[in-house]
């Protein structure tokens, strides 16, 4: 097993090959419309319409999986960007800003495989990735605290950086978060 690929039960953690894709894209669909209720907006999710060019094809980034099998269930994405203001306050968006922030996206697991460790195996895949690639200074973040779950699951593995909810249960209610990059020890 090599460092961008874990055991987490019975399900594999890796990164996604272009086999994944297909799967990959229905989890983070179904997310949109079932999870989210808002389906597919260009304006936020344009990197799900092209998963290869964006994570696969581009140098720093990486998109990962757990697999059931054949079947994709969860996935996680790294992309060398910042948070947009707007939506994102502009004092978040200039702290990270540039390409040594790697920004975690599409941390999704699907509904019947959650609570078995997937979400943190697939982040943990994720932050030794950045750990590991050049040039990547801190780890970005945000999660709607509407999704259930979501807003534990981060304050378990990230650092608060702002609450932006307003309250509108009809609006995401956003909470940034920050990842410290480990150290890892270079074994010879």
């Amino acid at each position: 097993m090599n460092e961008h690929h874990q055991v987490a039960g019975s399900y594999e953690v890796r990164l996604a090959t272009h086999a994944d894709l297909p799967g990959a894209r229905s989890v983070m669909l179904d997310t949109f419309y079932r999870e989210f209720g808002h389906g597919y907006r260009p304006q936020w999710h344009g990197d799900v319409i092209d998963l290869a060019a964006t994570y696969l094809d581009t140098p720093r980034h990486a998109l990962f999986v757990a697999v059931d099998g054949d079947d994709v269930v969860g996935t996680t994405a790294v992309r060398a960007q910042g948070p947009a203001s707007p939506p994102h306050p502009a004092w978040i968006a200039e702290r990270y800003s540039g390409d040594t922030t790697a920004q975690l996206f599409r941390v999704y697991v699907r509904a019947e495989h959650r609570r078995r460790g997937l979400a943190r195996a697939l982040v943990d895949t994720a932050v030794r990735f950045i750990a590991e690639t050049p040039g990547y200074d801190q780890i970005y973040l945000h999660t709607d605290t509407r999704v259930a779950g979501a807003e534990a699951f981060w304050r378990s593995v990230a650092v608060e950086v702002c609450d932006a909810r307003d309250g509108d249960s009809s609006r995401n209610q956003t909470v940034h978060f920050e990842i410290p990059v480990p150290v890892l020890a270079h074994v010879e």
